[in-house]
């Protein structure tokens, strides 16, 4: 029983890794994950978890990526073991992920839409949402990144949703739980987006 946990134990290390940190003297913070897709009946739970495994295999990878400074955030992704060719959707979310699609809800806002779900196109846009679209290369792989000039609250982004295709919406294929980091209270700054790129073949 006890060498059936540890196996557990390194298979569990195995499907996901990362780490981060926030300092507050710098008004800085940073996260870093990475993990292996897993269906949500997996026997070891993946922090990625794939609904649709015709865009999104089994052992898929993905890594996620956040440094914050000086009121600015800036996200990058980088994907292998998608579907070639294919053009996804991408968002940081507000949840973390679960057996369900819907567990994440909705998109991280730096304005929030009042009305929920959100689709006011005023609050639904690449400038106050997290967007990382990318389409994948003829190896599976891709990558996109997002500036922005604020960063995440504390609690309220918790996920990164890959969808079936690119914008606001499609259905969620697929969703990993990212540990984002909050910037210290004291450099939040009020901005919209500096820049979105997307790349095909990382």
């Amino acid at each position: 029983m006890v060498a059936g946990m540890l196996a557990g134990a390194v298979a569990a290390a195995v499907l996901a890794a990362g780490g981060g940190a926030a300092d507050v003297a710098t008004g800085s913070s940073w996260t870093r994950a990475e993990a292996w897709f897993a269906p949500p009946s997996a026997f070891i739970p993946s922090p990625a978890v794939t609904y649709d495994m015709s865009l999104v295999p089994a052992a898929s990878w993905i890594e996620v990526e956040q440094h914050s400074v000086e009121g600015a955030t800036n996200v990058t992704l980088k994907v292998r073991g998608m579907k070639p060719g294919h053009a996804y959707g991408v968002h940081v979310h507000q949840k973390p992920c679960g057996a369900k699609p819907e567990a994440a809800g909705g998109h991280y806002q730096h304005r929030v839409d009042p009305v929920q779900p959100s689709k006011d196109p005023a609050y639904a846009n690449a400038e106050n949402e997290v967007w990382l679209d990318f389409t994948a290369g003829a190896d599976g792989s891709g990558s996109a990144s997002a500036r922005h000039a604020w960063g995440f609250r504390p609690g309220e982004a918790a996920s990164v949703v890959l969808h079936d295709e690119p914008g606001g919406a499609g259905d969620r294929a697929a969703c990993f739980t990212v540990p984002f980091a909050a910037l210290p209270e004291a450099a939040q700054q009020s901005g919209g987006a500096e820049g979105v790129e997307g790349a095909q073949g990382a």
